[in-house]
């Protein structure tokens, strides 16, 4: 978050405008426009109070130190997820397109690969923060607050959020041109990260999807 932060102001002089994640903009948008420039330090301040009472919880539930090994497994463990993530979403795509697909999205050369790199970043953070912890858990919330058993809450909730995640992408100056192959590509993607942030967390999601972004952007 803090290199994301950094280079974003660095490259834009702002800290909402410029060289920003799309999920980024919108949430800071919604404190901006309830709170002026006070929003902003409500939304620091409410993100970094969540994550510091989540570290305090996870503490209490498993007392000890926080071992640097379990951190390098965690890396570990998201770099060959990302490493494998391209592959295994273009197959699932070509499957449900029989066999109409490119490998992955086309790159968007338009854009200097700092910014890509920027925006790699960010969506590592903020989008997985809006798409899997708030949308995912909140929509897995409704419906059991429904009555729906939670193994159909939490397949619904990966499906409409992968659904959505993939229609995001098409929004703003930088987004994506719509084709069906690129829109399919973009759902199956969010079905794997909703899927792997239900199995094993938003640490090892979050770092999955920038080790992700910010590799294709260098390769491509």
């Amino acid at each position: 978050m803090l290199l994301y932060e950094g280079l974003s102001a660095l490259l834009s002089h702002s800290a909402v405008t410029g060289v920003r994640n799309g999920a980024d903009v919108l949430l800071k948008t919604m404190f901006l426009t309830l709170g002026g420039r006070n929003g902003l330090v409500v939304f620091g301040a409410l993100l970094v109070g969540a994550g510091a009472w989540l570290v305090w919880r996870d503490l209490q539930r498993h007392p000890g130190p926080i071992r640097s090994s379990v951190l390098g497994g965690m890396l570990l463990e998201s770099i060959v997820y990302a490493a494998v993530f391209g592959l295994v979403a273009s197959l699932l795509t070509v499957l449900l397109l029989h066999g109409r697909m490119m490998l992955v999205p086309a790159p968007l050369d338009r854009i200097p690969l700092a910014t890509q790199l920027v925006v790699s970043l960010g969506a590592g953070i903020y989008e997985e923060l809006l798409f899997r912890v708030l949308l995912v858990s909140g929509l897995v919330a409704l419906g059991v607050a429904l009555g729906w058993k939670r193994p159909t809450a939490v397949f619904a909730a990966v499906v409409v959020s992968a659904l959505i995640f993939s229609a995001f992408h098409y929004i703003g100056p930088y987004g994506d041109p719509l084709t069906l192959p690129s829109f399919t590509f973009r759902a199956v993607a969010g079905v794997l990260f909703s899927g792997l942030f239900v199995a094993r967390g938003f640490g090892i999601t979050a770092w999955t999807h920038a080790l992700y972004d910010v590799g294709f952007s260098v390769l491509s």
